[in-house]
Order: structure tokens, then sequence, then C-alpha cells
């Protein structure tokens, strides 16, 4: 049977692709926290698996405000890159895995969590950098993917428990497929950070780095944190994070944090990186 290796959770900051695309990652600005990376690098170096399971938010370039599923699974074979005013970053196309996919939505569905597919969809920064943060800049990405889109842009919004739980359908589902295959899966974007209003470039170290501790100790807490908090305590943006339970919703409850960064300022956003392995 097909098995949940570990999961990842990480910024998607798109500053991070520009660095890494410009040639920047030595400049003063960029070295400390690219330096910081490497023990993340290393670490995907040598637990590459089968699948990457990458739960990730579109930023109204695939889908627009007035058309908007909570949550969309990609069932496509090949997934291309787009954003927003740059164009698309120059990335390799991303290789689908229907099979399990397919499998994932029919199994949730079975449990009467419903799911949007979608087979062509094009893949923004919020899910290009991360490949780019584990991976580098490849001439082709040494993993499948399959993309999970969770709406944290036009209210209303999932809960954060409801992306645990579908976390933890993922993880039944990958359980239950029947072939020998391992599984990675990552929650994408946050922490914490706000774009606009009143309290742009708001960061709040103390509530990223306990949300951090609660995913290797206490992931129930994090599922307990409501819309208005992530938004009052981690600005806007920061309620992107309800998109980490999906990945920790679908570990094991006993893990091993084998990595974790912090760092701030990111183009005026926290950075925030933890890789967990299933017991």
């Amino acid at each position: 049977m097909a098995k949940v290796i570990a999961g990842m959770g990480t910024s998607h900051v798109p500053g991070l692709g520009a660095a890494m695309d410009n040639g920047k990652t030595q400049e003063t600005y960029w070295r400390q926290l690219f330096e910081g990376l490497q023990p993340l690098r290393a670490w995907h170096r040598t637990n590459v698996p089968d699948v990457n399971i990458i739960v990730y938010n579109d930023h109204a370039t695939e889908f627009s405000l007035d058309s908007y599923s909570t949550f969309t699974i990609g069932v496509g074979e090949t997934f291309k890159p787009a954003d927003e005013g740059w164009g698309p970053r120059q990335v390799p196309n991303m290789s689908g895995y229907p099979n399990l996919a397919w499998h994932i939505i029919e199994s949730a569905m079975a449990e009467e969590f419903d799911l949007a597919v979608n087979a062509s969809m094009d893949l923004d920064h919020g899910f290009t950098v991360p490949l780019s943060i584990a991976y580098g800049q490849p001439k082709e990405w040494p993993t499948s993917v399959i993309p999970v889109c969770v709406n944290v842009i036009q209210h209303p919004l999932p809960t954060a428990l409801r992306c645990y739980k579908l976390g933890q359908a993922i993880g039944r589902a990958v359980a239950s497929f029947p072939e020998q295959i391992n599984i990675g899966i990552w929650g994408t974007g946050g922490l914490s950070h706000q774009l606009g209003g009143e309290r742009v470039g708001v960061v709040n170290p103390d509530f990223d780095k306990k949300f951090l501790d609660n995913l290797s100790r206490d992931p129930l807490a994090n599922t307990r944190i409501s819309h208005t908090e992530f938004m009052r305590e981690a600005g806007c943006e920061g309620v992107e994070m309800i998109m980490w339970n999906v990945m920790r919703g679908a570990l094991e409850d006993d893990v091993d944090e084998v990595f974790r960064l912090y760092h701030i300022p990111v183009s005026a956003t926290a950075y925030g990186a933890i890789i967990l392995e299933n017991k």
C-alpha cells in the first residue's frame, strides 16, 4: 500500500522565487535565509517521494473571485506554471499523478467530503515557490505532484478544523491506495503577514512560533484557532496557515520534527518552514 512518509510546511512568498530566478540568493538581504534552507534541501535530496500532495492557494490566477471552490484537487497529467503581474516563472511543468488524485477524490467523497475536480489547473507562485525551496532549479522536478487548492481568498473560508479533517481523509485515502509508493504532503502559505490596509507589514513571531510548536506537539490546538484570531494575530493573509493543518492532519499523531526555520523579514512577511516525519 501507499504510505505518507513526511509532511512539510513552508511559506510561499513570491519574493523567494524572484530571488532564485534572478540570481539574488547570495545578496545581503537573502543570504541568511537561503543558508538556513540548506538543511531543508539536503533532507529533500535524500527523501524524494514518488508523489508530493501540495496544499496551496491560488492568487486569483487560475480562479476568479466569482468562481472559487472551497477545496479543489487537480487530476491532470501535467500542470503548467502561471502567475500574477510578472507572468509565469520560468520553471518546469509539473507532472501529475491522476490515479492517486482520483482515488483521493473517490475516497473522500465516500466519507461525504465534497471536493471540486480540475484537470487543467495552472499553478502560480503559491505552488511553484515551495517546489523551488525544496528542489532548487532543476531541468525537471524529481517528483510527481497532486495540487490541492484551498480557498483562503473569498469568504466564507473553511475552518481550521475542517482543513485538518481534510488532511485526515487524505491520509486514509493514501493508506488504502494499492500501489506501493511513498507520499509527501506539504502545507504552504503564511506565516504571519498582511499585504494591505492599516496593518500592512505586520508580523507576529510569538503567534507563528506557537503555531509551529503545536504542529509537533499539539496539532489539535491549531484547529481551534478561528479566522478572526488568525487575522487579528497574524494579519489578514496569516489565515493561509489553515492550509498547514491539512498537511498535519494527513500525518500520524506522533511525528518527529526534523527541521524548522523561522526568519524575518522576507518581503515584509515572516518566513517559516518545518519538516515532520511519521514515526
